[in-house]
């Protein structure tokens, strides 16, 4: 472990981090590799097994982690994985918003419980998320928001989901002056992936979405891996990006949207 990411002492929770082979999960790996004791959450028992074997993994390698179940919609469940980072280091160092909600397809045919619900995880949770820890997140802490490529490429089949984190974008970019000049220099950014592989999407519709994208990319002609977005949060979570918020980094090998 290199002492220039050091999160020795740190405490971090990451929502949607329950999937073995997801993005959060991924991170939350990462981030207890370098130290940090994270929150993983998770929203539905079906994935509570996976959840426990993430935590026991990070246990496997040192670190240390628990697992929650919340709906990061809901202030009750913002507040659950409060507790339970109070409860484990004392304070709120790091804050990834990673879980998501969306789904493919016309946004004509969606039932305002779709539209609802995707703003609701996708918009709303970070920032009740937020609300309910600043309190408790020391000067310099960092948080760093999971977006998309969606919301600057605005491919078919996913306004709704494109929307969303558009908006996230748009939080990101206001709520750093927020965060950093009122409460002592938080950091607030976005990471937003291009197509990577995963097991959120059923393999039909990962298969179209991947084959548009794919040629898009700069770097090489791929999908890109968990692992290259943990790295992109790691490094935001460091000290070396005390200087950047406000900012939507895009790791997609390269995708530029609207190109």
């Amino acid at each position: 472990m290199s002492a220039i990411f050091s999160l020795q002492g740190k405490v971090a929770i990451v929502t949607g981090s329950g999937r073995s082979k997801g993005i959060g999960a991924a991170i939350a790996a990462l981030l207890a590799l370098h130290g940090a004791a994270v929150v993983v959450n998770f929203l539905s028992p079906a994935t509570a097994s996976q959840a426990e074997g993430v935590v026991r993994g990070i246990a496997q390698q040192g670190g240390q982690a628990v697992a929650v179940q919340a709906d990061i919609s809901t202030e009750a469940g913002v507040q659950a994985l409060v507790d339970a980072a109070v409860e484990l280091g004392g304070k709120i160092d790091i804050i990834v918003n990673n879980a998501v909600a969306g789904s493919s397809g016309p946004a004509l045919q969606a039932s305002l419980e779709t539209i609802q619900y995707t703003f609701a995880v996708n918009v709303a949770g970070p920032v009740l998320l937020i609300k309910a820890a600043v309190a408790h997140m020391p000067p310099r802490s960092r948080i760093i928001n999971i977006g998309s490529i969606a919301s600057r490429i605005g491919g078919p089949g996913s306004a709704l989901y494109g929307a969303s984190k558009a908006a996230m974008d748009a939080l990101t970019y206001s709520m750093a002056w927020e965060l950093g000049r009122d409460h002592g220099g938080i950091t607030i950014n976005t990471v937003a992936p291009g197509p990577v592989d995963t097991e959120s999407l059923p393999a039909p519709v990962a298969a179209k979405i991947h084959g548009a994208l794919i040629p898009m990319t700069r770097v090489e002609e791929r999908v890109g891996t968990v692992q290259e977005i943990a790295d992109a949060v790691l490094l935001l979570c460091s000290e070396k990006s005390r200087w950047i918020s406000g900012q939507c980094i895009s790791v997609s090998g390269g995708i530029t949207g609207g190109v």
